[in-house]
């Protein structure tokens, strides 16, 4: 009997053929995306998908492009947090247009498709046996996502990624060097462990961290109108990346989220104000630096 090492090249399975192919596709479907930014953690549970909208929204009201992959499949928020659930999607030009928010960023979302009192199947060839499939058919079908939906001209296209350290770098290994990421961490010593530990993986790898997000790096209390502490935060935050600025947490955005209502309607907060500042600072540490479209 063969193993896997006996075989040369793909067995004549042409599979090797066929990635080529697809990514062939993909990178004529994003010829129009002047930046590919993948928002990651590692750790669940410390905002990044609420991050990924509101920093894609400060982006879009400095006048730039903005679409929202949200690659979370098994838990997909966007479609909610945006306003696009049960948005329909129909042809466009080409391929199948994108839902946008009410201030003009396109979404794509499993949360737009499929109701949040059900899960996405992958069906397995053996029973019992799903976790053999399951990657391989996410992002067989991220990649039918990228290749089926009208991007068209964009000046960012932000990747919300699940959470584990191991599903960032597999992400990045799909995308490809040409995606640059971005972290986030909230001001915790678990936290910040486990995003060191994407960050050594990444750093493996070509492609380009352009730094991290401290989110909820304390809570803003509108009733005294201060931001007060949230957690213990030790001195340094252990992760040898810049950082593009903290967040702090802000029950009324939280709340908004569940409704769907974006950044740009809501009253002005410290939050708005750091979430401008963070995308500032994404947009000088681009290659090259971006510049609001007109």
């Amino acid at each position: 009997m063969k193993g896997y090492h006996d075989i040369g090249g793909d067995g004549g399975s042409r599979i090797l053929e066929q990635v080529a192919e697809q990514r062939s596709r993909i990178t004529d479907g994003l010829t129009g995306v002047r930046h590919l930014v993948a928002v990651g953690s590692g750790k669940g549970g410390v905002g990044k998908s609420t991050l990924t909208l509101h920093l894609a929204g400060a982006l879009r009201a400095r006048g730039l492009r903005i679409a929202i992959l949200d690659a979370d499949f098994n838990g997909p928020s966007q479609a909610r947090m945006a306003g696009v659930q049960g948005a329909l999607f129909v042809p466009g030009r080409h391929k199948v247009a994108l839902p946008r928010t009410s201030n003009g960023i396109a979404v794509f979302s499993m949360g737009s498709l499929i109701p949040e009192s059900q899960a996405l199947e992958f069906e397995s060839a053996a029973h019992g046996e799903s976790h053999t499939w399951r990657a391989t058919r996410e992002f067989s079908l991220l990649s039918e996502i990228l290749r089926s939906f009208e991007w068209g001209a964009l000046d960012l296209l932000m990747f919300d990624l699940p959470p584990g350290a191991e599903r960032t770098v597999q992400y990045a290994d799909f995308l490809g060097p040409r995606t640059s990421f971005v972290l986030v961490t909230i001001p915790s010593e678990v936290s910040r462990g486990v995003v060191a530990r994407s960050v050594v993986a990444l750093s493996k790898g070509p492609n380009r961290i352009l730094g991290y997000v401290e989110n909820m790096s304390g809570y803003y209390c509108r009733d005294c109108d201060a931001v007060k502490p949230l957690f213990a935060s030790p001195e340094s935050s252990g992760l040898d990346i810049p950082c593009l600025g903290t967040v702090p947490f802000d029950p009324d955005l939280a709340r908004h989220c569940d409704q769907g209502i974006p950044l740009a309607d809501l009253p002005a907060s410290p939050v708005g104000r750091a979430l401008d500042r963070v995308a500032q600072q994404l947009m000088d540490s681009l290659e090259p630096p971006m510049e609001p479209s007109r």
